[in-house]
């Protein structure tokens, strides 16, 4: 028997445990080799994936300049651009607008039949809305028959007319049919692009324009509304996590109040902001910035009370007007030349069935009055010029000295924005300057402004009636042949520009500019101006 002491303790039981784990170190080598050599490589994809998994990723969130355009219901939306665009991020359609036309959306795919009388549509299957109940046909055929009884702000005329929308029906849960009195050319846009809205929250909806409880903004589009400050314009949209489309690119998006947008874009508070072209240098040869520039659908016109006052209709005054604008001055001085000039024939330059050969009206105030002067008219040309604010009170002042080279004599009335579209709608003024997006549209707005047998006041042109006008404006909207209507589009713009019912002033394009390192996934759609529009630019693309 061998007894140990404590002093040789310590050094034997070292050199045992440095054996031992050599021992240790050979036998995991030689295993490690064995599988290597029969398996390949060892497998460490567990350590490597602690090692490099990411941190959870923060949401992506995109900041815009704010503004109040209303609750974003399809009944409480304000009716220019920039409400209709937000209320389109919670509410889709059966069909969508990328750059090149429409595309497939709510529904998958759609057939016309009865020679352009019958609409077959066929909708996707598992959409829901943002409760979390099933879309279905029902949902479709009571939003078109609602929107019969209850127009919403944003709507194509034909929608909530009951002459014209002769039968609808739920053929299957997934499958609508339409049933129209005649055809229509713009059917397909104004049905396709119509908001759905869900029945069993609206069904017991009475006075839709009144609804602002929460559920009036649950949709079935890809973003929710989760935040509205009236006072202070602000907006969040959060992305629906079971959105039935494209993917969600952007997680948040956000308006919020500022008072110099290119100033706020400077200081990373928004992500995107218009620029004129004596700015363009701040951004464009700078590799942190894309700039884009926009197609000229959005514009201004002069427009002509001739219902209230006779002296507009005679052509000779209104051509007089014509040659008394200098639309280039009116470009170079107000949008720093970021805008064509506007076409006489109505239509914008960048439109897809822009007519080249019209009657055009050079700066030529001496023109102006030799008309003037052929129709005895020159002690009675003393108007009132009804105008919104800020740059629409420079243009009215600049018009105010072209308009006097003419002898023309002008006197400018501001009020505010929302003001002046009463004002026009209720036909309280003698000339009034308007600017509007739209100009991209189906040319079919040429029927709701110089149509006899319409009388909008906001839209149409009370008083004006042009015989060969209307037959066109008939003929067109009936021709489902697509070049032959584009051939009766191009003969109205002719009559148009001869007539001059309305002075189209300019179009404006602009520069858009963003920080493509931080989002760009930005774009147009194919008859718009504004990137930040399209629902699209949030979406993953195909």
């Amino acid at each position: 028997m061998i007894f140990f002491t404590r002093k040789v303790f310590k050094p034997i039981v070292k050199s045992v445990l440095f054996c031992l784990l050599a021992l240790l170190l050979v036998m995991f080598s030689a295993a490690g080799c064995q599988k290597e050599s029969a398996e390949g490589p060892a497998d460490t994809s567990d350590q490597d994936i602690s090692q490099e998994e990411p941190e959870n990723k923060e949401p992506l969130v995109i900041r815009l300049e704010g503004g109040d355009w209303g609750y974003s219901s399809p009944y409480t939306h304000y009716s220019r651009g920039p409400g209709i665009f937000k209320m389109r991020l919670v509410f889709d359609s059966l069909l969508e607008k990328d750059e090149e036309g429409f595309i497939p959306w709510l529904a998958e795919s759609w057939d016309i039949e009865d020679d352009g009388k019958t609409y077959i549509f066929n909708l996707r299957q598992g959409v829901k809305w943002h409760d979390g109940t099933e879309m279905t046909a029902e949902d479709v055929v009571f939003s078109f028959n609602y929107f019969q009884e209850h127009p919403p702000v944003s709507i194509g005329s034909i929608m909530s007319d009951k002459g014209f929308l002769m039968e609808m029906e739920a053929v299957s849960p997934y499958q609508v049919k339409i049933t129209t009195a005649e055809a229509d050319a713009t059917f397909l846009e104004q049905a396709g692009t119509a908001r759905i809205i869900p029945k069993h929250i609206w069904e017991n909806v009475d006075n839709p324009q009144e609804y602002l409880e929460p559920e009036a903004v649950v949709g079935c589009g890809p973003y929710i509304l989760t935040d509205y400050n009236k006072e202070h314009g602000t907006y969040r949209f959060e992305a629906f996590e079971d959105y039935w489309g494209p993917e969600p690119l952007v997680d948040v998006i956000e308006f919020v109040p500022v008072s110099d947008s290119i100033l706020a874009f400077e200081n990373r508070e928004i992500d995107q902001t218009s620029v004129t072209t004596d700015l363009l240098s701040r951004f464009e040869n700078d590799p942190e910035f894309s700039v884009v520039e926009s197609p000229g659908f959005w514009g201004y016109r002069i427009i002509f009370n001739m219902e209230n006052n006779e002296i507009f209709l005679n052509k000779a005054v209104r051509q007089a007007f014509s040659y008394a604008v200098d639309s280039q001055e009116l470009i170079d001085k107000i949008e720093r030349g970021a805008a064509i000039p506007g076409n006489p024939g109505i239509l914008s330059r960048h439109h897809v069935m822009y007519n080249p050969n019209v009657s055009e009206y050079d700066f030529d105030p001496d023109k102006a009055r030799e008309l003037i002067e052929q129709e005895n008219l020159n002690n009675d040309l003393s108007f009132t010029l009804l105008v919104g604010d800020d740059a629409e009170v420079r243009i009215g002042e600049l018009l105010k000295e072209q308009f006097s080279k003419a002898g023309i004599e002008i006197k400018v009335e501001s009020v505010d924005m929302k003001s002046r579209d009463s004002r026009i709608a209720e036909g309280q003024y003698q000339i009034a300057l308007v600017g509007h997006g739209g100009w991209g549209g189906d040319p079919d707005y040429l029927r709701t402004r110089f149509s006899s047998e319409l009388s909008h006041w906001y839209s149409g042109t009370p008083g004006y009636v042009n015989d060969e006008v209307d037959r066109l404006l008939r003929a067109q909207i009936q021709e489902t042949d697509a070049q032959k209507r584009k051939d009766m589009i191009f003969e109205l713009q002719k009559i148009l520009s001869e007539d001059v019912p309305e002075i189209p002033l300019y179009n404006t394009t602009g520069y858009t500019v963003f920080s493509p390192d931080h989002y760009d996934g930005w774009m147009f759609m194919f008859d718009h101006h504004a990137l930040s529009h399209s629902k699209l630019s949030y979406l993953t693309r195909e």
